[in-house]
């Protein structure tokens, strides 16, 4: 059943997804934080929050904040991240204090037995001491921490799931959610233009203050700017260009070979000794006899297949698949960078034991100077063309910075024009001033508290430079009757048109509520057949479906008959048909989909009521 699909897809799958936020932000986050500090920002229950732990995870929450703002911090809220990050801290303690007291954790055996079944902890489908504590140094942690926050993050999950995976539905309950959302509605709609009405509309003064008094919450508004702004383009500067000449053509061509060359990754290559099975002087001196054979004649491929104990790169030659730095430590990634091409190193140390290490730096196929020459020529071209944008955009910036004033530009430059932007917000959508640097300059401390002088040049991330004046600047807030004048009395000329236009077919709409519909639909408006829909198709206007789906089912031969405007529009929706489908429509499998889903649902919020009941008894200081 289509319409099936499209709930579980729809709304209550985006509900759940949001809600479900919640609980994953209280698992997991243990692995921020590696001790440190006990300098508490927050203390629940006599247990303490550390700042450092309230500091790691706002900054994580600000880049996962950052990601949504596509890295426009501008757009952040920082008092929200801040609150949302201290909220959740508080949450996650109260739940492990209190399944602590109910006994929900994993015992020691059952957290070694997950650690050993960890693919990523293995080697050939064994437990690897080396891997893990590979992996315990990557994360900056030692183990008995690391269990200790395993412990911590399953009693979380575990008491979590208790709440999202038993909360008690009833079968009722599905069924209601399931007819809610996919009865069909047949609708016919008839449109009224406002705009003769509007003609014979008047406004009182004292009718516009009335209605904002009323209303004053209609008339809020976002912080905003009224601003002037000079945008410069490597286009509008006009100079020639003077062609490459060889030296300059040559040097172009050096800092090409040398970046090719740097970018190839050489091949690294180590043998390991071990101190698994034998002492770290026995080690160490069985690497320097491994190296003295190599300095005798043996090659670096044969030795490691003899001697390392690497199984995944002995028989490879000695060499890594992808050698990153950090896997072994800095003393290995030291000998990397200071070792030349074919050279074998002393050993040296790491926690894995003793390594011999050689580099091979791979043959980089260069492209020649003529080949490469038309390419450079252009490379020339561009850089000389965008100093000479830099240049002109240093003088210009001296001279209106001195002068405070942006028609110095276009006095300067052809083509370049003073324009001018009104009511500007942080989330407003404009080619040139909502770039970030751009708004970071409209919207600072300075702005608010008076500046008005023209900014020094902004670079833009295309690489237009701007100049931007702020001349007005509006907090947020409420408007004054004076600003939202103009708003209220279009808002009651809508409102007074609406009403008259409703007066005049109020007979109409009376008829449909006795008669049949056929004998009524023929009059003075004319429907039009807008087709069915139901609750998760989401194809109708959110007013009309908001009316359609709010109005009463009609009866046999009737039409159940409701208004909405929409702007210099009222629009009369008339529902003609009301299709529920059978309780039988769902098979098994999309049954227990959806009570999955709203057991979920159901679980959460039940979660969130205990979390706040926790919240409510508990000593946070």
């Amino acid at each position: 059943m289509e319409s099936f699909r499209k709930v579980i897809r729809g709304w209550l799958g985006k509900v759940l997804l949001i809600l479900f936020l919640t609980p994953l932000a209280l698992v997991g986050i243990e692995g921020y934080f590696s001790g440190g500090s006990k300098d508490a920002a927050k203390t629940v229950n006599g247990t303490e929050i550390s700042k450092k732990e309230l500091e790691a995870l706002t900054s994580s929450l600000k880049e996962q904040y950052l990601a949504y703002a596509q890295g426009d911090e501008t757009l952040l809220n920082q008092s929200f991240i801040n609150n949302k990050a201290m909220d959740t801290l508080i949450s996650r303690q109260l739940l492990l204090q209190q399944a602590d007291k109910l006994g929900i954790s994993l015992s020691d055996a059952q957290i070694v037995q997950m650690i050993h079944q960890q693919p990523s902890f293995q080697v050939n489908g064994v437990f690897s001491d080396e891997q893990f504590a590979k992996y315990l140094e990557s994360i900056g942690m030692n183990n008995r921490a690391f269990v200790e926050n395993l412990r911590k993050d399953h009693s979380l999950k575990m008491l979590s799931t208790t709440f999202m995976q038993y909360a008690l539905v009833s079968k009722l309950d599905i069924l209601q959610i399931a007819n809610l959302q996919t009865e069909q509605r047949s609708i016919q709609l008839a449109s009224i233009n406002l705009e003769n009405y509007k003609k014979n509309v008047k406004v009182t003064d004292a009718e516009i203050a009335a209605y904002y008094e009323k209303h004053k919450n209609k008339f809020k508004q976002a912080t905003s700017v009224d601003v002037d702004y000079v945008l410069l383009t490597p286009a509008n500067i006009t100079a020639p260009v003077e062609p490459a000449t060889d030296a300059e053509l040559k040097e172009a061509y050096d800092a090409f070979v040398a970046t090719a060359q740097k970018s190839v990754k050489p091949i690294v290559k180590h043998i390991l000794i071990t101190a698994d099975s034998r002492s770290d002087a026995d080690a160490k001196k069985l690497a320097e006899s491994v190296d003295a054979k190599i300095k005798a004649g043996l090659s670096f491929n044969q030795a490691a297949a003899q001697f390392s104990e690497d199984p995944e790169s002995k028989a490879k030659g000695g060499e890594l698949a992808a050698y990153e730095k950090g896997v072994f430590g800095d003393a290995f990634d030291a000998a990397v960078e200071s070792a030349k091409s074919g050279a074998v190193s002393a050993p040296v140390k790491t926690d894995a034991g003793y390594h011999l290490i050689q580099i091979e730096a791979p043959a980089v196929k260069v492209a020649s100077f003529e080949q490469e020459k038309p390419r450079l020529q252009a490379e020339v071209a561009a850089s000389k063309k965008a100093n000479i944008f830099s240049d002109t955009v240093n003088s210009l910036n001296d001279m209106v910075v001195s002068s405070d004033a942006l028609d110095v530009v276009t006095q300067e430059v052809k083509g370049a024009k003073v324009q001018t932007v009104k009511g500007l917000t942080l989330a407003s959508q404009h080619p040139v001033l909502s770039d970030a640097n751009v708004k970071s300059k409209l919207f600072n401390d300075d702005v608010k508290n008076g500046e008005r002088n023209v900014s020094s040049s902004i670079q833009l991330k295309n690489g237009d430079t701007v100049w931007v004046k702020v001349r007005n600047y509006h907090a947020a807030g409420v408007q004054t009757l004076a600003e939202a004048k103009a708003q209220v009395k279009t808002q009651l000329i809508e409102q007074k048109a609406s009403d008259a236009a409703k007066a005049q077919i109020q007979a109409t709409l009376n008829a449909f509520n006795t008669q049949p519909a056929a004998s009524v639909a023929k009059g003075s408006l004319n429907f039009e057949n807008a087709g069915t829909f139901t609750r998760a198709d989401g194809l109708l206007k959110r007013e009309i479906q908001r009316a359609a789906f709010s109005a009463k089912t009609p009866k046999e031969g009737h039409w159940s008959v409701v208004t909405t405007n929409l702007p210099n529009e009222l629009v009369v929706v008339a529902v003609t048909n009301v299709k529920k489908q059978p309780e039988d429509a769902l098979t098994g499998e999309q049954l227990t989909e959806l009570t999955k889903l709203y057991q979920q649902l159901r679980g959460q919020q039940e979660f969130d009521d205990y979390t706040r009941y926790l919240k409510d008894h508990a000593k946070i200081k």
